[in-house]
């Protein structure tokens, strides 16, 4: 483990990606075969492989008590010191005095890491951590924390590991990264290229490929100018999900590539039993089920469930041309399915008040094979195919099992629930629109926002899916929803690149004349900004707390955002969505910023 620290240091030290990536090269080919594979991984961030589900389970507040302990530091050096370095592991290795061991290998640390993830409790990992970080040199136990708390912080992304890996033994990089998507282990990866056997890598299921992401596009003409007939779909207010399905069992995955299958527990059976195992992509949103026919405001009956007709795809195959039936409903703002998320277990209550959805829209596995290098509009045929004709299992509340067909656009399991039932579970195919003009991309917005959804997801029907890649290939339009004036109530130092300056920002509004905390954001100001904010908020501090400073309420930022959400996480009741800074506001008064009445009525008009 030595010779490990000593390269990621080394690595750490310089700035080129192509030295980073010889170097570790050079320590993957020279350590043995057994040892680089555990080095890979850990390389990669990671105490085990990504299709594990093992966990270390360890936080940051038992590795701060053990590393306090060990060294002797009172809580006030150590958070001297963290304020200094920047990170956890890089405190250990500055005030460990280090153990009498010489030299753990990467594979013997693998073992205690597997015996710390296997006991249950704190003071039961604690005890082996203490001895573990008690063992090793202060260099070793830098990084062995650095592990534990999944973030090395030496520009090494896994990526450059892949990278190196080919340069090593002298494989493709494409290939190597083919391998490592299949399998979702950089150090099994590493053992094929190591005997020349990276096409024999095979689909392993439950770990997520990373997903496709979208470039933000400014205007409709913007969007197509990188492309013409455009497909556009929804850009629906949830969360991104990757369903995995074999038989009767399917997992689901968020963006992080956390599993998210407990939040979701009716979703599952609703794809159970699918003829081929299959990897689907598609956003799960909070969905309000309507009767068929809703009293309007003015006590008329509004039929709500309409046919929409795709358009023809002006001689680009993809989506038929026929009509789509739209179920009963519509996709709910974020608010609501928040009270889903990261949920242990979700009663049954919970399901009848927040009914959730799947809405597919890509296809990336199935029949045995990868189809995410066939153009997206082969894929949308595979995708349609699927939902046409598979059957669904759903197992009843008495645990009988029924059989249901699906329709071309939408599934549901479709079974007779009474009112004390939870609602049917909804697998939608996203429709599919064609727009080649801006005036018709515009029309398109219009009606999804009229939807209550955020905007358009523009996609180039003959690209591929490339997981992980923020290309031009799919392109996302929408709207700010507005921006709010807001003062600075507290500070606290950055990361990485910005561990000595103040650039995370905690941010009010006003009541009166309190002031309400609703959000913080560190993204929208340049380095010139922030260093300038620095010495202003240091100079202005009310109580230093280490890593955090409350400051005196006089800065206003104006800051962007996507929704607003009830939230007891601050004293307002609400939180910003994907909060931004657009600007200082010098030229503004903290009794100028906005207030908790302007919070509440932009929230009422989004259908919170």
């Amino acid at each position: 483990m030595r010779t490990f620290a000593e390269t990621a240091d080394r690595i750490a030290a310089t700035t080129k990606k192509l030295e980073k990536t010889a170097l570790l090269a050079k320590y993957l080919k020279s350590a043995p075969i057994e040892e680089a594979a555990v080095a890979a991984v850990f390389f990669s961030g990671r105490a085990f492989p990504m299709w594990e589900e093992t966990t270390l389970q360890v936080g940051g507040t038992l590795l701060w008590r053990i590393v306090e302990e060990l060294s002797g530091r009172s809580d006030l050096e150590l958070t001297a010191a963290y304020r200094e370095h920047g990170d956890l592991g890089a405190v250990a290795g500055a005030v460990l005095p280090g153990g009498t061991e010489t030299q753990s290998a990467p594979s013997k640390i693998r073992l205690i890491f597997r015996e710390i993830a296997a006991v249950r409790g704190p003071a039961a990992k604690a005890v082996l951590v203490r001895k573990l970080l008690s063992q090793v040199s202060p260099l070793e136990a830098k990084y062995i924390v650095k592990i534990m708390t999944g973030d090395l912080r030496i520009g090494l992304k896994e990526g450059l590991v892949e990278e190196a890996i080919a340069k090593a033994f002298g494989g493709r990089v494409k290939d190597v990264q083919r391998a490592n998507m299949l399998l979702g282990d950089i150090g099994e990866t590493l053992r094929l290229a190591a005997e020349g056997r990276l096409a024999e890598a095979r689909m392993r299921l439950f770990h997520p490929i990373g997903f496709m992401l979208a470039s933000p596009a400014e205007s409709a003409e913007d969007a197509l100018s990188y492309f013409q007939n455009a497909w556009v779909e929804d850009k629906y207010d949830g969360i991104r999900a990757q369903a995995h399905c074999s038989g009767e069992t399917v997992r689901f995955f968020s963006r992080t590539r956390d599993e998210i299958t407990e939040s979701f527990p009716e979703l599952p059976d609703a794809l159970a039993g699918l003829p081929q195992d299959v990897i689907l992509d598609g956003e799960i949103v909070a969905w309000s089920y309507l009767d068929d026919e809703t009293p309007t405001d003015d006590g008329d009956a509004k039929t709500e469930n309409v046919e929409r007709r795709v358009p023809a795809m002006s001689g680009v195959e993809g989506p038929s041309p026929v009509l789509l039936k739209e179920e009963t409903g519509r996709a709910l703002p974020f608010s609501a399915l928040q009270q889903r998320l990261g949920r242990k277990k979700v009663s049954e209550q919970l399901m009848r008040e927040v009914p959730v959805a799947y809405l597919v829209f890509d296809v990336l596995y199935a029949g045995g094979e990868l189809v995410m290098d066939r153009p997206l509009r082969e894929r949308a045929r595979i995708l349609d195919e699927l939902l046409k004709t598979r059957t669904i299992n759903h197992e009843g509340r008495e645990g009988t099992r029924r059989k249901t067909k699906a329709n071309p656009a939408i599934t549901q399991s479709n079974l007779a629930f009474d009112p004390e039932c939870l609602p049917p579970t909804q697998i939608i195919r996203a429709p599919v629109f064609q727009a080649s003009s801006p005036e018709a991309l515009n029309k398109l917005f219009d009606d999804a926002q009229a939807r209550g959804n955020e905007g358009l997801m523009i996609k180039d029907p003959e690209s591929p899916y490339t997981p992980g890649r923020r290309g031009k290939s799919w392109l996302k339009l929408k709207r700010e929803l507005a921006t709010l004036d807001v003062v600075v109530t507290a500070v606290e130092y950055g990361h990485g690149k910005r561990i000595g300056v103040l650039s995370d920002y905690t941010f009010a509004v006003r009541d009166g004349d309190r002031l309400l905390n609703i959000g913080k954001a560190y993204s929208g100001l340049t380095d010139i900004e922030i260093a300038e904010m620095t010495k202003w908020f240091l100079d202005h501090t009310i109580e230093d707390q280490g890593f955090r400073r409350t400051v005196e309420p006089k800065v206003v930022l104006e800051v962007a955002f996507n929704n607003i959400m009830k939230s007891d996480r601050h004293s307002s009741g609400y939180a910003l969505r994907f909060p931004r800074i657009v600007r200082l506001r010098p030229d503004k008064l903290p009794e100028e910023a906005d207030t908790t009445q302007r919070v509440e009525d932009i929230f009422q008009k989004q259908g919170g």
